[in-house]
């Protein structure tokens, strides 16, 4: 089956909205087996929708649109899909009765405009909207007049807050889904995240071990961020559990010390619940980073169980006074250094009484960098209860980048001292 997704609106154009819904349905269809092979957004004009939903239609057998449901005058996705189809609209009860009950609930008129939302093409199923007012739209092109053959394409038209889109999706779409593409032949999609490596030496690593899984029609592939690679496996028909499950084992095999996780895990994630499960609790000095850590690891739910404390010693006043750094090893050998983070790391598991502490000190830039001492560098270091590991990175990056890896170096660092050895 093939699917494109049309992402309507001009916020999206113009930078001021983050285009969620791509990734986040994606990743929904692909893990229901259907893989989007295009994706376009599109202002929120008639003759864009209308050119960019023709041309999907034209190449598709499902086609989704997000946005363009609601009340307003830039919301023309309704009507403008109809024309294109021939399709009259005619008001439905079920999304007039659903209206007024959302309005009701929070002691509200109705506004007029609304009534605009109650329009549903002829031959469409409504999906229900419980979290708004726009109701999702589902119908059935056969024939397709815009598709080689004339065979038939179904499309989809749903809200564009996520907060809609999401719900109706998981209750309303994918069981249609079920029904309408049913899948023959099996499919698996597994993914591993590493760290630590980049992702042409994970590519040496794997590559030529994989190559008859490849060859036997496994799909592998990469993904690079800042400081991880997902290394991703996909098998289609009978053996494909067996393929995959094959490709995880080599990979976990020739790069595993990289491997922290699978699917959606992300490494904040892994450190809280692999500390809940020792019984681990652990504490934060972040200069830095400035609680960049703390925020990421406090994300996750049950961090309450693991993070004793979090101190941000910026200053070095605050390293002598908060985690008990000797004024003299700031002097002989700067704030910025593997003497110092070694004592942040000291201080702040005394201070707290966590059975581990994360500490790091550097030099975000842009300014501040010396010969001896260039931007980017920084100290890093785990105190656990029979030693203390150091590490000295140089992230040369923009500020935040700098940040965000060199957290994930920290998290690194704390995961494979814990858990891993």
């Amino acid at each position: 089956m093939t699917v494109e997704l049309v992402n309507t609106g001009s916020e999206l154009l113009f930078g001021k909205i983050l285009n969620t819904h791509q990734q986040w349905l994606c990743r929904r269809l692909t893990d229901l087996g259907h893989t989007v092979l295009r994706q376009v957004a599109v202002p929120d004009t008639g003759e864009s929708i209308e050119q960019s939903v023709r041309e999907a239609l034209g190449r598709a057998d499902l086609v989704i649109t997000t946005g363009g449901l609601g009340p307003t005058c830039d919301d023309l996705t309704r009507e403008r899909i109809a024309a294109l189809l021939g399709r009259r609209l005619f008001p439905d009860a079920s999304v007039a009765e659903n209206i007024e009950r959302y309005f009701a609930g929070r002691r509200l008129t109705v506004p007029a405009r609304t009534v605009v939302e109650t329009l549903v093409p002829e031959g469409a199923e409504v999906l229900p909207n419980h979290f708004g007012t726009a109701p999702g739209l589902a119908m059935q092109v056969s024939p397709n007049p815009f598709r080689d053959g004339g065979a038939g394409s179904w499309l989809v038209m749903l809200p564009g807050p996520p907060r809609e889109l999401r719900p109706m999706f998981e209750q309303s779409l994918a069981p249609l889904l079920k029904v309408w593409f049913p899948r023959a032949e099996g499919f698996v999609c597994r993914t591993l995240k590493t760290t630590g490596i980049g992702e042409s030496s994970v590519e040496e690593r794997i590559g030529d071990p994989l190559k008859h899984l490849v060859d036997a029609g496994m799909e592998l592939g990469f993904c690079a961020r800042v400081g991880e690679v997902d290394v991703r496996f996909v098998g289609r028909g009978l053996g494909a559990e067996a393929q995959v499950a094959e490709a995880e084992e080599i990979t976990r095999g020739l790069v595993g010390a990289n491997v922290f996780g699978a699917e959606d895990d992300v490494l904040e994630s892994v450190i809280v619940r692999d500390f809940q499960k020792s019984g681990l609790t652990l504490a934060l000095a972040e200069s830095c980073t400035g609680g960049h850590i703390a925020n990421r690891v406090t994300n996750i739910s049950g961090a309450s169980a693991v993070l004793l404390a979090g101190y941000i010693p910026y200053a070095n006043a605050s390293k002598v006074r908060e985690l008990g750094v000797l004024p003299a090893t700031l002097e002989t050998y700067g704030a910025v250094s593997e003497e110092t983070v070694r004592e942040m790391a000291l201080g702040a598991r005394r201070a707290s009484g966590a059975d581990y502490a994360v500490a790091v000190t550097g030099i975000a830039g842009p300014t501040g960098g010396s010969t001896e001492k260039p931007v980017g560098l920084v100290y890093m270091a785990v105190a656990g209860p029979s030693e203390v590991v150091v590490q000295r990175k140089v992230n040369a990056f923009d500020r935040e980048t700098f940040k965000y890896l060199t957290a994930q170096q920290a998290m690194m660092l704390l995961w494979k001292t814990a858990i891993v050895a």
